[in-house]
C-alpha cells in the first residue's frame, strides 16, 4: 500500500463528467493542490450512498476552509455509473468522480481488494488519502465493513 511521503501513482483513468468522462492523469490533476482523495467499493452501495459520498457532498464547504483545492472519489466503476451516481448525490461538478473502471489505480494505490466470492470483483478499499502537492501526507484505510475513519467528519476532525 501507498505509503506517507510517497508521490501519488501516475496512471490514466477516467473522470466522470457531464458528458460521461474523459482521460486523467489524478497525478497531473492533482499537482499543485492540497487533494482529499476518498475510496470506496462500489458506486450506488448502502454505505457508500447513504454515508460516503453524501457525506463529503455535505461537508465539502468546511473541508475548503480548511484549505482543501480538491475533493475526489474513487472507486472501481466506470465513468458513466459513476456520473449517473454523481448526479443522483448533486456531487457532479462538486466532487471529481475517478472512474477506475480496470482498477489500475487502486493496485498502483495497493488498495485494491478481491471480492470475486461475492460477484463484486476487484474492488477498491474504502479510505481516505490526503495529498498535498502529488504527496500522500496521509492515508487511512478501513478495517472490513466498518466506516470509521475515512467518512467526511472524520476527516475534517484530522485536518
Amino acid at each position: 500500500m501507498i505509503q506517507v511521503g510517497q508521490k501519488f501513482p501516475s496512471v490514466t483513468i477516467k473522470q466522470a463528467t457531464a458528458e460521461g468522462g474523459s482521460d486523467v492523469d489524478p497525478a497531473a490533476l492533482f499537482a499543485g493542490k492540497k487533494v482529499i482523495v476518498f475510496s470506496l467499493p462500489g458506486a450506488f452501495t448502502p454505505t457508500c450512498s447513504t454515508k460516503h459520498l453524501p457525506g463529503y457532498v455535505h461537508e465539502l464547504p468546511e473541508l475548503k476552509k480548511k484549505g482543501i483545492d480538491m475533493v475526489a472519489c474513487l472507486s472501481v466503476n466506470d465513468a458513466w455509473v459513476m456520473k449517473y451516481w454523481a448526479e443522483a448525490h448533486d456531487a457532479l461538478g462538486k466532487i471529481v468522480m475517478l472512474a477506475d473502471g480496470s482498477g489500475a489505480l487502486s493496485k498502483a494505490l495497493g488498495i485494491e481488494q478481491d471480492l470475486t466470492k461475492s460477484n463484486m470483483g476487484l474492488r477498491a478499499r474504502r479510505g481516505v488519502i490526503v495529498i498535498d502537492d502529488g504527496v500522500v501526507k496521509s492515508i487511512e484505510m478501513e478495517e472490513p465493513g466498518k466506516f470509521e475513519v475515512s467518512s467526511a467528519e472524520a476527516c475534517l476532525r484530522k485536518l
